[in-house]
């Protein structure tokens, strides 16, 4: 499996994923930190990929996402966005709502 393949995977596999520099529980930027911690705060479960520890996948997702930076968050296989916007979706109540509803039709 390729990388451009294995992110299409991961996308498929998890309703809700963050691309992130580090760990939830210890990210390595603080864009990274900020967005993990927004969207800790909806209490939806989520999956993640440190690209740190895979330098290809940090290589490569930027093609398939159109998106230049990380974070990046990904609902239902589609680029939310990065650090800023999760931020505005949480100010505005929207990234709960969204996030809930990916989790829910995962379940369903």
């Amino acid at each position: 499996m390729n990388t451009h393949e294995k992110i299409k995977q991961q996308l498929a596999d998890n309703p809700i994923i963050l691309y992130m520099k580090g760990t939830p529980e210890a990210p390595s930027c603080g864009f990274s930190a900020k967005a993990a911690a927004a969207i800790k705060t909806t209490g939806v479960g989520f999956a993640y990929v440190d690209v740190l520890d895979s330098p290809l996948i940090m290589e490569r997702l930027p093609e398939v996402s159109n998106w230049p930076t990380f974070p990046q968050l990904f609902v239902n296989g589609e680029i939310i966005g990065g650090c800023d916007i999760i931020e505005e979706l949480l100010m505005s109540g929207g990234l709960a709502t969204m996030l809930k509803e990916a989790a829910a039709e995962a379940e369903a």
